[in-house]
This record gives C-alpha cells, structure tokens and sequence, in this order.
C-alpha cells in the first residue's frame, strides 16, 4: 500500500512538471509530452524544427525543474572532441596531470545544431550517449546515472552540415518534428513574453519544487512494471520486423526501403509506450500508444531507397502506410 501510494505522488509530481513546462512552452505539447518520456525511459531526443520554436527553452525549463545540472553546447565547425568531453590539464605544483571534466559531465545536455559538428566531435559524443561514459587517453570516466541528451537540427539551412551517422541516428530513443504555432498559440506566447520581462525586475524570483533525481529514477522502475498483453507485446515485435520484411504488406512498401530498424527500435518502442501511458496515469499499455509513439522512434532508423525519394515519400509515410495494414489486437 505504502509502495502505491509513492508511486502515485511521483507521477502527480511528473503531472505537476508536464503542467509547469506547457505553461512555459506554449504551443508545443508534442515536444513537451516526448520529452518527459525520454527522461523516463531514460533515452536521448533529437528535435528537428526551424529556428526559434523553444527548442533550448523547453530542455531549459525542463533542468530548472528538476534536481539536475544542465549545459548547452552550440555545435560548430570547429568544435574538437575535448571540447565535449574535457582534458588532462598538467599541474606543476603536483608534477602530474590531471583532469578537467567537459560539458558532458552534466545531467541534461541540450546539443544545439548537433549536425555542426565533424564527425570526430559526432563520435565522441555517440561514446557518451552510449556507453554512458567517456573515454580521454588510457582513462574511462563514467557519466551522471541521470544523463539526457536533447540535440537539435535545423531542417531549413544545411550548407556547411555534417549528416549524423546512422550508428549515431540509432542511439537516439526519438526522433520529434515540431512545427509553427498556431494563432491562438501565438497570442499567448505574446503574452507570456511579456510578463517574463516583467519578471526580471523581481530579483526575488526563485523556482522552488524541484523534482528529484531519486523520483525519476523510481518512475523509470515503475514504467517496466506496467502490464502490456501478449498479442500487444506481439503487435509491437510485428511493426519493427515489418521494417525489414516490408514485401509481406505490399511490393510498393518493399520499394520504398532499402533497411529497416535494429532491435533497439523495438526495446525504444516498448520503453516509450510504457511511458505514455504512465504519464497518463493508466497502469496498462494500449495500440494507441504505441502507434503515436512509432512515428518518433522509427522516422531516423529508417533508410528509404532512391525509388521512395523520387516519388517524394517520408519515412512518415512509410510508417503510415505500414500501420494501416498491420492488423491491431
């Protein structure tokens, strides 16, 4: 009963963040929802969207509600990996060296235009988003148990880009597309700009609930406990084999990909349905679930052929097309 009971005070405290963070990020439900579920099941986000749709301002708001450190990093050309994962810096005092930790080193990392980077930066950051470690010389350095990666890509501009890796694309858990507000939406962040400048004449001002890493870390345990039903279960494994094997629903499907997702899609699908549904306060996992989250955990995972981009298909479109002709339990 005393097991219930915290459980249920940490999900009205996850409610609570949700509640605080769509107050501050207006517009972007879809991006707010994704992210409480990739700290949840303990997975790193790639956001794509144009400039100046509160991509660092939700990770941002996101850290200063929990018991976190956070760091932005702004990817460049000539970033160097030491620049992410620190560096031994020698002491003559001591006569040794000794290390100075990176940015990597926090508990939230927002990567802002993460496709900026070359591709040794890019490795160095797939150890950590990995391993949940850093290697420097002959010496590993683990990370923070609660350790996010939020990284952002700018669809509209792509000269002078470095196009992630696909080994890199995979250790993502989502991959969210967030778009324009709408109008309504628009007035209210007016407003809520606003008031914010009023704010900063307040030097009083502080933030106070934070939530702890302690409850996270009890939410995480508590997602894997939820019931999912065996033909569910069954349901999810068909959609991920359904990515390799696409001639079974259709010649037009088995045109349009060239490869299919790894079976870390599948465990990224399950830990995400789970999620879900336990931000929405249901100890049981249903179809929906996992079809809205599949969009976001397949979309990067998945390699189109030359006939699919000719045509102008997505690998949103494939994934539609896919859904509609799986049977659902």
């Amino acid at each position: 009963m005393q097991e219930t009971n915290k459980s249920n005070a940490i999900v009205l405290e996850l409610q609570q963040l949700k509640y605080h963070i769509n107050e501050q990020i207006i517009g972007q439900d879809v991006l707010v929802e994704r992210m409480l579920v990739a700290l949840l099941a303990d997975g790193h986000i790639l956001v794509e969207g144009a400039p100046g749709l509160a991509k660092t301002r939700a990770i941002s708001v996101l850290s200063k509600k929990i018991e976190a450190s956070f760091h932005r990093i702004q990817f460049t050309p000539d970033l160097l990996p030491a620049d992410l994962t620190g560096t031994e810096i020698y002491r003559p005092q001591q006569s040794a060296f000794e290390f100075q930790k990176g940015p990597l080193f926090h508990n939230l990392i927002l990567a802002d235009e993460i496709n900026r980077a070359p591709a040794k930066v890019q490795a160095a950051l797939l150890e950590a988003m990995a391993e949940r470690q850093i290697t420097v010389g002959a010496d590993t350095y683990p990370l923070p148990p609660l350790f996010m990666v939020m990284a952002t890509q700018n669809p509209i501009e792509q000269e002078g880009t470095y196009p992630l890796p696909e080994a890199q694309l995979d250790r993502f858990l989502l991959q969210v597309k967030i778009d324009y507000p709408e109008a309504s939406h628009e007035k209210a962040i007016l407003e809520l700009a606003r008031n914010e400048a009023k704010m900063t004449f307040k030097p009083d001002f502080k933030i106070t609930d934070r939530l702890s890493q302690e409850s996270i870390f009890q939410a995480r345990s508590g997602i894997l406990e939820l019931y999912m039903a065996d033909n569910l279960q069954d349901y999810l494994v068909q959609i991920i084999l359904a990515t390799r094997t696409p001639q079974v629903y259709g010649d037009d499907l088995a045109l349009w990909l060239q490869y299919g997702a790894s079976p870390r899609a599948t465990i990224a699908l399950d830990r995400c349905a789970r999620a879900k549904a336990w931000l929405q306060q249901r100890d049981y996992v249903t179809p929906e679930d996992i079809q809205d989250l599949a969009f976001d955990v397949l979309r990067h995972r998945l390699i189109l052929s030359y006939e699919a981009e000719a045509e102008g298909i997505t690998t949103d479109d494939f994934i539609k097309t896919l859904l509609e002709r799986i049977a659902v339990p």
